[in-house]
């Protein structure tokens, strides 16, 4: 899941990007809320962590802004600023979640999974798509009730094709959400780490869409 953090803390944001890493996220870091906007403008996101108080516009003013142009990725707004007010104003603007600093990492991580999930008209955190069961929070799998271990990125990768089970996902959208913009990306990554998951799983779960890309078959 590639989440896009708008903070301008820079302890903060280092240390959230650094722990969210650790749970399996791409994390892109932004500083202010006017590049915060044109991030969401020119590229794709699972989710959004959004500070208030931000230089050159509010995150307020961001999220209207993204709302009001039909943009519908999951918002997690994350402030020191507790009010009733400001949680009620954050959440009619369009905000799925609204989490009050300190946070454990855990449970920020948690609630993105579980806006994600709900994105994808999932409610589970353990998705079941015929043989085989995917838990988001462990980050394990099973075929057929038997353990699969798996590298990081080919769980990331079987992720975001089970949170679309039944719809086909581009090579590009996968590279999106597997990788951040200062990561070198190899031509055939993304084959390289299909061939594994087929080999580890089943070949005829991961079905190859010529020209398109990949999907998971609802009944895999």
């Amino acid at each position: 899941m590639r989440i896009l953090l708008v903070e301008d803390d820079a302890l903060l944001g280092d240390a959230l990007q650094v722990g969210l890493r650790g749970q399996g996220f791409a994390v892109e870091w932004i500083r202010d809320g006017a590049a915060g906007e044109a991030a969401l403008a020119s590229d794709q996101f699972t989710a959004v962590v959004l500070d208030l108080g931000l230089p050159r516009m509010t995150g307020l003013e961001l999220l209207q802004r993204v709302r009001d142009r039909g943009d519908r990725t999951p918002v997690v707004i994350l402030t020191a600023r507790d009010a009733v007010d400001d949680r009620v104003r954050g959440l009619d603007l369009g905000a799925d979640d609204y989490v009050v600093k300190p946070v454990a990492l855990t449970e920020l991580g948690a609630r993105l999974r579980a806006v994600a999930r709900r994105a994808q008209g999932t409610a589970s955190g353990a998705i079941v798509v015929g043989r085989l069961t995917v838990d988001l929070a462990s980050r394990t799998v099973k075929l057929d009730g038997n353990p699969v271990e798996l590298q990081a990125r080919e769980f990331a990768l079987l992720q975001e094709l089970v949170l679309r089970a039944g719809r086909v996902v581009t090579r590009t959208q996968l590279e999106t959400q597997l990788y951040e913009w200062d990561r070198s990306i190899d031509s055939n990554a993304i084959e390289v780490h299909v061939h594994h998951l087929r080999r580890k799983l089943a070949p005829e779960l991961i079905r190859t869409v010529r020209g398109v890309g990949y999907m998971v078959p609802r009944e895999a």
